[in-house]
């Protein structure tokens, strides 16, 4: 097999999508029927003596053709419901909008194939090939993480691994009071608060000194139903995804558990806040189960300083404190690729323009990525849990999201073990049913994936350059809007970017100049909305697509208030309206990193907007 990797500047990200306007469909096509044709050969060259179960004569019969023409019929139904009631987020600069884009061609092309086959991944009987795949594409995960003995899975999407995060950190906080009941020298001397604030490497470390006996102290353990009401408290930050408290819900601890931190004006956690959360809950000798981290939020992509938050637990932790940390990543995750060298090691950061230069990364030498997002990346490899989605930053079909954790022992704590699927102990890959919080899941989904790291390597050379045009895109688009105004009539609207962005997401609102009310601000922000989505008319003829969310008090406390008042709005008038709406757009588009390719886009964009904002101020008359 021919599989040399390219060098340096021999990756060529134009060849990897089928195009916004196909440019690549023939491409696609004769590889597609490359693989299909492969597949039906397997079919007829398997037992070659057994004689057709479908015979000429079925063929020929006259129900037969009309069974056929009724597939087609339906078929033909639901083309015409997909083309015309699809967003077209493939397009280059027109789609502007929700963490949705064009995909690896590689890895439509391993799905396609992969499923003809119809593999199951919960067991490696019954998908020999794309088990092995997802065995391979964990141990890129923890790679991709700095992991050295780390381990990982696909799952559908993030919420579930968000949802095994906790499991993880759940199961592991209650093991301390399993070993008392069952092997209590592993914990004498302890205090039930030493014990609740044992760290995930002395738990992991116990437990494996008792391998024997480890069935009957994960029976004594949360998942018996005890201890839920005192492993504490899970603080996520304001800008959390609403899947933790689903989570919080599923795995028993309760919604009372979680706990808010606040975050800045960058919307990143507040550590500050987040220190002073911690101290007065033990304080009160009320533990800390885990602290979540994310890495590329849902409204604003913003970055936290997963940096601090491990220096505060190692600060904390010469005080008996001990929290587990898990990063939510699920948007952002495939961005540490950029960070890494070919052999997996994290580039200096006083070397990084010099490597963009020497892979091709970005088309411009500059800064494209600050101090803070940089060492924010390198600590993600000290936290305990990942949640990663190639679905979003790996440009992989939906739906496939991942997990992965710092220590592979960490596995056996959320362990089932079913006799019918798989032999505990057996001498295979991982079994994978067994350590996951799923059943039955699509080989096609690990087959995806696997191709898509294999064309993509996850380092610089690959995956790096991707998330590097999506980076410069996001810039370019920033850039574009920071420098727009529009006039409507004898109405001046101005452009106002929220923040900078710390990764590939850019949020905006368009404001009347002199009309300092934020209640008709919102309105005029929710109407471009309106009228750049599928909410007016033929999506197929609308030119600008976005999309837009609230920044309200019940969810971000007054961190917008230093946007909205940069903007001329009152800090009454804030308090009265208690939110604020944007438009935003993740800028996943692999096509507007150059600056020619936007240059085409750009007036296209504004004469886009200049028409939805004169359609709305027409309406209002």
């Amino acid at each position: 097999m021919n599989n040399e990797k390219l060098s340096k500047n021999e990756m060529n990200l134009s060849a990897l999508f089928i195009g916004d306007k196909a440019e690549n469909g023939q491409l696609y096509k004769d590889l597609l029927i490359d693989l299909v044709d492969e597949h039906l050969g397997w079919r007829q060259n398997y037992m070659p003596q057994d004689m057709p179960a479908i015979s000429s004569q079925d063929k020929s019969s006259e129900s037969y053709g009309k069974t056929v023409n009724h597939m087609k019929d339906v078929l033909n139904e639901m083309s015409s419901r997909m083309r015309t009631h699809s967003v077209p987020w493939h397009t280059a600069g027109r789609y502007w909008g929700h963490m949705n884009s064009e995909t690896l061609m590689p890895s439509l092309l391993a799905y396609n194939f992969a499923m003809l086959w119809n593999g199951n991944n919960v067991a490696y009987e019954s998908s020999p090939a794309t088990s092995q795949m997802e065995e391979e594409v964990g141990q890129e995960f923890a790679q991709l993480m700095s992991y050295k003995k780390g381990w990982g899975h696909i799952v559908a999407d993030g919420s579930l691994a968000n949802l095994e995060g906790l499991w993880y950190a759940r199961n592991i906080k209650s093991l301390p009071f399993a070993m008392k009941e069952v092997r209590p020298e592993l914990v004498a001397g302890k205090s039930d608060w030493e014990m609740l604030n044992m760290s995930t490497k002395e738990i992991m470390d116990a437990l494996e000194s008792v391998e024997e006996d480890m069935d009957e102290i994960k029976a004594h353990s949360a998942r018996s139903g005890k201890h839920l009401q005192r492993l504490g408290k899970w603080l996520v930050p304001q800008t959390k995804h609403y899947s933790w408290l689903k989570a919080a819900d599923i795995i028993g601890i309760g919604l009372d558990q979680v706990i808010p931190v606040p975050v800045d004006h960058k919307y990143r956690m507040d550590i500050n806040e987040l220190e002073k959360i911690v101290r007065e809950l033990a304080a009160q000798e009320t533990p800390i189960l885990g602290v979540v981290g994310v890495v590329g939020s849902t409204e604003e992509g913003a970055i936290d300083s997963i940096d601090k938050i491990i220096a505060l637990r190692e600060e904390l932790k010469k005080e008996g404190i001990y929290y587990y940390v898990h990063i939510d990543a699920a948007y952002g995750g495939y961005g540490r690729a950029i960070f890494l060298d070919e052999d997996n090691n994290f580039i200096p950061f006083e070397e990084l323009e010099d490597v963009y230069e020497e892979y091709g990364v970005f088309t411009e030498k500059k800064q494209h990525l600050s101090r803070d997002v940089y060492e924010a990346y390198k600590a993600i490899e000290l936290a305990e849990s990942v949640t990663i989605d190639p679905h979003k930053m790996g440009y992989i079909p939906y739906s496939a999201g991942g997990i992965v954790i710092q220590d592979v022992r960490m596995r056996d704590v959320i362990s089932y073990f079913a006799t019918y699927v798989f032999e505990k102990g057996a001498d295979i890959p991982a079994l994978l049913g067994a350590y996951i919080l799923e059943g039955s899941k699509a080989g096609a989904t690990a087959a995806s994936v696997w191709a898509a790291h294999h064309v993509l390597p996850l380092n610089v050379s690959g995956y790096g350059k991707l998330i590097g045009a999506s980076i410069e895109g996001s810039h370019r688009f920033y850039d574009f809007l920071e420098a727009e105004t529009f006039k409507v009539g004898d109405k001046e609207i101005e452009v106002h970017t929220l923040t900078y962005p710390d990764f590939n997401m850019v949020d905006y609102v368009f404001k009347e100049k002199g009309n300092d009310d934020l209640t008709a601000m919102n309105k005029l922000n929710h109407d471009v909305y309106d009228y750049a989505s599928y909410v007016k008319g033929n999506i197929y003829n609308n030119e600008f697509i976005t999309s837009h969310t609230d920044f309200a008090i019940p969810d971000y406390g007054n961190s917008p208030l230093q946007f909205v008042n940069n903007l001329g709005i009152s800090t009454d008038e804030w308090n009265k309206v208690e939110k604020v709406t944007v438009l935003r757009a993740a800028v996943m588009t692999p096509y507007m990193n150059k600056a020619e390719e936007f240059a085409i886009y750009a007036p296209k964009i504004r004469a886009a907007l200049q028409e939805k904002l004169e359609q709305i101020y027409s309406a209002k008359i």
